[in-house]
């Protein structure tokens, strides 16, 4: 566990800005908050580990984490909407990349609130992303409930996938998912991708 903590801290400081969230078009109306998440590599990535790790933990945090990323992913936008200064967004929300991929490639089994501490930590990052790129506040809550569907449609993407894996038997591939998971955050890092 210390050393993903040390690789996540190492990566987070070595990158510099990825911009990864400004200027990815409309951000006033619902239709553009349903799209915008499956255009980004990062957010997709991110979401489907969530619903992945959920899957694996199961019980509560099967509904509790993709709740809890949703909410406090709002919460985030809504900060970012306001004009509030967050730093290290964009480090962060690779990091996040990385971090829910290895989460997952390791199995790593967590109580469900330190589980949901880590998730709300890279939801915040994510939503105020998201916010900070919305220019009207009214249109910004149609954005924002378009963002919060398909965020949580892709949280029930990884779910299913990694109830399926299971049913089949193939619980390996909710691991190897982790993992590509982890290279590509390495690559965003890197700028490969």
């Amino acid at each position: 566990m210390k050393r993903l903590y040390a690789t996540i801290t190492f990566l987070t400081l070595a990158t510099g800005p990825a911009i990864a969230h400004v200027g990815h078009g409309s951000t006033a109306s619902l239709a553009a908050g349903l799209g915008h998440p499956l255009a980004g590599i990062d957010h997709v990535m991110a979401m489907l580990m969530v619903g992945l790790w959920a899957a694996l933990k199961s019980g509560r945090a099967l509904w509790a984490w993709p709740a809890v990323f949703v909410g406090v992913m709002l919460f985030g936008g809504v900060i970012g909407m306001q004009g509030f200064s967050l730093p290290f967004v964009e480090p962060t929300i690779l990091a996040s990349v990385v971090a829910l991929g290895l989460l997952v490639a390791v199995a790593v089994d967590l109580p469900v609130a330190a589980g949901a501490a880590i998730i709300s930590v890279f939801a915040l990052f994510h939503g105020y992303a998201h916010g900070s790129e919305v220019t009207e506040v009214v249109s910004g809550a149609e954005y924002m409930a378009g963002l919060a569907l398909a965020t949580a449609g892709l949280h029930l993407l990884g779910i299913g996938f990694a109830k399926s894996m299971t049913y089949f038997a193939l619980q390996p591939a909710i691991r190897i998912a982790g993992a590509l998971c982890v290279l590509v955050g390495a690559g965003l890092f890197a700028g490969v991708i």
